[in-house]
C-alpha cells in the first residue's frame, strides 16, 4: 500500500515530542550590548556529552529533492542531539517518526518550516535526511563533534531501510 505524506506547519506543539523549534518568537530575550543588541536565551540546550563529547558548529550546503520523494530510509543518533538553522530563509521539510530499535512507523510526521525556523531533533530521534526545496540551502547545523579517541566512540548514526515501504513526500 503506497502512503502519502503531506507536511504541516512546524508548532512547538506539534513537534514537542520529537524535539524543539528554534525561533525567537514568544520566547524569553534581554536587552544587551548597551542597547544595541537583543539576546533571546537558551533557545535549545545541546546533548552531546556521552563519552566526553563536545557540541561543534558546522556549515550544511543542501541540495534540492525531486518530488515526489521515496522515504527509503530513517536514521538516528542515539548519543547526541542535532541543531539545523537555515541561513538563506528558505523553508524546508523533515520528517520524523518515534521509535527505538526500528522507527515506528505509526509516529511518522511531515513538517514544513517557514524559512526561518530551525529544528532540534531530540537524542534518538529516527528522522529523513536533511530535505531542501531549492539547491544551495545554507544550514549551520550544531551536533557532536567526531570522534577523536578510542574512549570517545560512540555509535554516530544508525539507519533503518526502507525501501520495501512504499511512503512518499509530497512537496506540500
Amino acid at each position: 500500500m503506497r502512503v502519502e505524506l503531506k507536511p504541516k506547519s512546524l508548532t512547538q506543539e506539534a513537534f514537542k515530542k520529537f524535539g524543539e523549534v528554534v525561533e525567537f518568537e514568544n520566547r524569553d530575550s534581554k536587552i544587551i550590548n548597551n542597547g544595541y543588541a537583543q539576546k533571546f536565551y537558551e533557545l535549545c540546550t545541546m546533548d552531546a556529552n556521552e563519552k566526553g563529547g563536545r557540541s561543534t558548529l558546522h556549515i550544511y550546503i543542501g541540495k534540492s529533492r525531486e518530488f515526489p520523494l521515496h522515504i527509503d530510509m530513517l536514521e538516528k543518533h542515539p548519543f547526541f542531539s542535532q541543531t539545523f538553522m537555515p541561513r538563506s530563509k528558505e523553508p524546508f521539510l523533515c520528517v520524523v517518526a518515534l521509535g527505538d530499535e526500528k522507527p515506528d512507523l505509526s509516529t511518522i510526521e511531515v513538517f514544513v518550516t517557514n524559512g526561518e525556523q530551525g529544528v532540534y531533533y531530540n537524542r534518538g530521534i529516527w528522522h529523513f535526511p536533511l530535505i531542501c526545496l531549492k539547491d544551495k540551502e545554507q544550514f549551520i547545523v550544531i551536533d557532536r563533534a567526531d570522534n577523536k579517541t578510542e574512549e570517545q566512540k560512540i555509535v554516530e548514526c544508525i539507519e533503518y531501510d526502507l525501501k520495501k515501504e512504499s511512503i512518499y513526500l509530497l512537496k506540500r
